[in-house]
């Protein structure tokens, strides 16, 4: 198949396009700059260049693919909302080039948008978009299948660990060094589920080699790792003592990071696993903390 990847030099989008060029696929890999368009090649991919701004071109990439996959988001929080809408508008687009076909379109969601405390599943669903800007995404893709597009949602846990991780986790990092301390809420209960970047590609690999009925799947290796025990192993990566805070203290140290560092949102992906066929095979988050490799570029 020929799938076009957006996000295809990224952190998730780069292993996916591993994926599936080792898979026998063929990539394209939207580009927007020549740093980008080299590290695709590289790997054997080939380059479109444009940016999410311009979904005209957008369209005109997408036209003579099989499938498409898009994982690129911009992660600027100070602009959060408005990046969510930007996505909304990318993912309509996306969707419109591949109105009257059967081609895949699989788009990118989170699992944090699910925090409510209690294991999530596939069925369940977000919040609005008015309470949870992230949730434009579904909204999107799914305003798009109502057109008759082929939409599947993968939603992302708040880690996905594994080598040139610069997610949630090495926030977390850098917040317990610069405070000599790493910290956790309360007593560290809250959960958050976690998967190995390489496991999160395979899964969508597989949905759209095999297009189920089934239109959201869960890239989740572990449904919840308690807080305490992630600020326990990088407290250990570290050398710094690990303490656990109230909320007022907890606040002192994660600043407007507090919101993310508060989740407790374990899902299943029992469903995607009996689905696909999925089997997550890599190591744990706290298993890839305790090797060191988070560590090793501080």
């Amino acid at each position: 198949m020929r799938v076009f990847v957006t996000g295809a030099s990224g952190f998730v989008g780069s292993a996916i396009a591993k994926e599936l060029l080792d898979a026998g696929h063929q990539v394209i890999g939207l580009a927007r700059s020549n740093e980008s368009a080299k590290a695709l090649k590289q790997v054997g991919a080939d380059v479109y260049f444009g940016n999410l701004d311009d979904t005209e071109s957008l369209k005109k990439g997408v036209s003579g693919c099989d499938a498409v996959i898009h994982t690129a988001f911009n992660h600027d929080f100070s602009t959060f909302k408005q990046n969510c809408e930007d996505d909304r508008r990318v993912i309509t687009a996306l969707g419109e080039a591949l109105i009257g076909s059967d081609r895949p379109l699989v788009i990118t969601s989170g699992i944090g948008l699910l925090n409510y405390g209690r294991l999530v599943t596939e069925s369940d669903v977000p919040p609005n978009s008015d309470v949870a800007p992230r949730a434009a995404s579904e909204e999107a893709a799914n305003a798009v299948a109502k057109k008759g597009v082929n939409t599947y949602i993968v939603r992302l846990p708040p880690t996905v660990h594994g080598q040139d991780d610069h997610g949630f986790v090495p926030m977390v990092i850098a917040m317990a060094k610069e405070n000599s301390e790493s910290v956790y809420i309360g007593q560290g209960d809250n959960r958050w589920p976690a998967v190995h970047r390489l496991d999160a590609a395979t899964l969508y690999r597989l949905i759209i080699e095999q297009q189920p009925e089934q239109k959201v799947f869960h890239a989740i290796a572990e449904q919840g790792v308690p807080f305490r025990e992630i600020a326990t192993a990088i407290g250990k990566g570290l050398g710094v003592p690990t303490i656990g805070k109230d909320k007022l203290g907890a606040e002192a140290h994660f600043g407007w990071f507090l919101h993310f560092a508060s989740f407790d949102c374990p899902a299943s992906s029992e469903s995607t696993k009996n689905v696909l066929g999925w089997h997550p095979k890599h190591m744990g988050l706290l298993k890839n903390l305790d090797s060191g490799a988070y560590f090793e570029q501080l």
